[in-house]
């Protein structure tokens, strides 16, 4: 799910690890290790590699189509299906050429994948004139792509190659961040739907770790069998089977019962993070998210108790018209020669069986570019998902790093373990 984001001119790409459990393939395991390096542009220039990439967004890059195409991805765990822009424009400079794959297949209405397969979608599909599958999707940031459903050949690497993956080959569509979104080629979605990248491949479990110092990281499908990766502690998946207008079903949906800042346990009934009646108040766990947002009346409870406890520490903006990203409106002053962040009070979500932790930097973020008088500015990464006409409490990859973080569909769970995830590499064997 793509909420609002920063725009940055800088990729960092990973070293990633990749398990691949895909039916027809028989490589157990494949480890690629990648050093960081800055792209200038959108162009991929190391062929048949996939990389792993976080900053405003996760992203891999892989090769699509016969011959293969290089692309770059964003990684979403809260999105459905996969979709590549196939129209070069000057707002999608890196596109998707079917017409140049000789494995490129368009899917007819008529097909099963198009009348039973996107039952899922928030918006049903259509068929167009040429009674191809055709499908719009919209994104929380008020961002949409549309065209048609296609199914293609994957590469993640000259040794995997994944044949008839469905995506979306799209055509049009309009973006919050034009500037951003002219770095990536399309979307891989991740979730639990029937024409997920994961569903697709028939991986059961994925995990990640990103790194909150430097470029590294690890992307892993498969089971993580790793002697250095501590025991992990599980919240179990909440599903809904009724159809419920507010419920994302294929999502990964945890229960968050509480907060605590510092000693203090915010003062809230267990109910208010129970979705309602209408499925409204769901906690979704989004890697295409970047902060962490919560429902107003959480949200203000957190910050109003925030404020408290950094009264003296920490200097409010004092500007009430300042809203960061739209739903971010708790932002302070810090000064320019300040090189570390004074300490702060951690903030401490409550899962059911887990907690996650935000402390130290990932508690504030510095807004690009912006200063006032000798002041730099920093807003808190928690906000206010009323803002942002959003019906749900949603986890983002910010307060994801340094988090070994697992998908088990199986046991329809998620595990978290803290772990330095700037040393996978080095724990891994892989060269510096």
């Amino acid at each position: 799910m793509d909420f609002p984001v920063i725009t940055t001119n800088l990729l960092l790409f990973f070293t990633l690890l990749l398990f691949l459990h895909y039916p027809n393939s028989c490589l157990s395991s494949l480890i690629l290790p990648l050093k960081a390096k800055l792209i200038q542009s959108p162009a991929v220039t190391a062929p048949n590699k996939l990389s792993f990439h976080h900053n405003v967004t996760l992203t891999v890059a892989l090769a699509v189509g016969s011959p293969p195409q290089q692309v770059t991805m964003v990684l979403d765990t809260g999105s459905e299906l996969s979709w590549l822009n196939c129209k070069k424009t000057p707002t999608t400079p890196s596109s998707f050429a079917p017409h140049l794959s000789t494995s490129y297949r368009p899917i007819p209405c008529s097909s099963p994948t198009c009348t039973t397969k996107t039952r899922d979608f928030t918006l049903p599909v259509s068929c167009d004139p040429n009674k191809l599958c055709h499908a719009i999707l919209s994104y929380a940031d008020a961002s949409s792509v549309e065209g048609n459903l296609a199914s293609d050949t994957y590469r993640f690497d000259n040794s995997v190659t994944l044949p008839g993956m469905v995506f979306g080959c799209m055509d049009s569509g309009s973006s919050s961040n034009p500037e951003e979104d002219a770095k990536t080629t399309g979307l891989i979605g991740m979730n639990r739907g029937s024409l997920s990248l994961v569903s697709q491949m028939g991986s059961r479990q994925f995990s990640y770790c990103i790194s909150g110092t430097d470029s590294s990281g690890v992307l892993l499908f498969g089971e993580a069998n790793l002697p250095w990766l501590k025991p992990l502690n599980y919240t179990p998946m909440i599903q809904i089977s009724t159809p419920l207008p507010y419920f994302d079903r294929v999502a990964y949906t945890v229960q968050l019962e509480g907060i605590r800042v510092a000693g203090t346990v915010l003062p809230l009934p267990k109910s208010i993070f129970e979705p309602d009646h209408t499925g409204a108040g769901q906690t979704m766990v989004d890697s295409g998210t970047q902060f962490t947002f919560l429902l107003g009346p959480v949200y203000t409870s957190l910050k109003n108790e925030f404020l408290r406890q950094t009264k003296g520490i920490l200097r409010p903006l004092g500007d009430p018209n300042f809203v960061f990203q739209g739903a971010m409106d708790l932002c302070y002053r810090v000064e320019l020669t300040r090189a570390v962040l004074p300490q702060l009070p951690s903030v401490n979500l409550l899962f059911r069986g887990v907690e996650m932790s935000v402390a130290g930097e990932k508690l504030l973020y510095k807004v690009p570019g912006l200063t006032r008088g000798s002041d730099s500015v920093y807003c808190f990464t928690f906000g206010n998902s009323d803002l942002l006409g959003v019906e749900a409490y949603v986890i983002g990859h910010h307060h994801q790093q340094n988090m070994w973080v697992e998908f088990d569909l199986a046991r329809s769970r998620v595990g978290l373990a803290e772990v330095r995830c700037d040393l996978a590499s080095q724990r891994l064997g892989l060269p510096p």
